[in-house]
């Protein structure tokens, strides 16, 4: 989901820690170290890393080109090799049948059959080059507070999974519980009470 879609999803966070100083050098250098890597022609099946925002495929943080005023531009890219189950099954099955034929016996143990598979596996995700999903994030440094263009569950674990490694601080996602746990104030009794409340679903009080 991208910054200038027609229609956009959001999640927003607080950066709950202190950057080392300088700040926008620690932060370039965070997501030069980090940058997504590329694993076309690899037979690694995940990749997960910062990426620009103008040049997603070619991630770039040698100048201050992500930096707009107190603002840091700049996406989170997920890239994911879906390999189709009927592939590894055609694959998998010449292969067995080219082993039996050579070996000459009716069938192959379980171990013989997993070797087979993963070997499978690992030739089509070199050949199969992986999709890429693409994040915007808009970070305001001076006031700790950041907009990431997704719902989704595994990319907001991603991204503070990769928030933390990177910058070895935690991000706080905002909703109604944590916006009043933090903004007003509450008692240890208060914060119970409040973990407690159920959600509730505004169109049953409308007639």
């Amino acid at each position: 989901m991208g910054l200038l879609s027609s229609s956009v999803s959001m999640t927003r966070y607080m950066v709950d820690g202190e950057l080392k100083k300088p700040i926008l050098e620690t932060i370039a250098a965070g997501l030069k170290k980090y940058s997504i890597v590329d694993i076309d022609n690899d037979p690694t099946e995940t990749s997960v890393g910062w990426t620009s925002f103008n040049k997603p495929f070619q991630p770039d943080f040698n100048d201050s080109s992500f930096v707009v005023g107190t603002y840091l531009v700049f996406s989170l890219r997920l890239d994911k090799k879906n390999i189709p189950s009927k592939i590894i099954k055609k694959y998998f099955s010449l292969e067995v049948e080219k082993k039996l034929k050579e070996s000459g016996r009716e069938y192959l143990s379980s171990n013989e059959k997993k070797i087979i598979k993963d070997h499978i596996i690992n030739f089509l995700s070199v050949k199969i080059p992986a999709t890429p999903n693409i994040y915007d994030i808009i970070w305001n440094y001076e006031n700790k507070n950041i907009c990431f263009f997704s719902n989704l569950k595994g990319a907001n674990e991603a991204l503070e999974t990769l928030f933390n490694k990177t910058f070895h601080i935690n991000l706080i996602r905002l909703f109604p519980y944590t916006i009043a746990d933090l903004n007003i104030g509450l008692s240890t009794k208060e914060r119970d009470c409040l973990a407690k409340l159920n959600s509730t679903n505004l169109s049953s009080l409308v007639d």
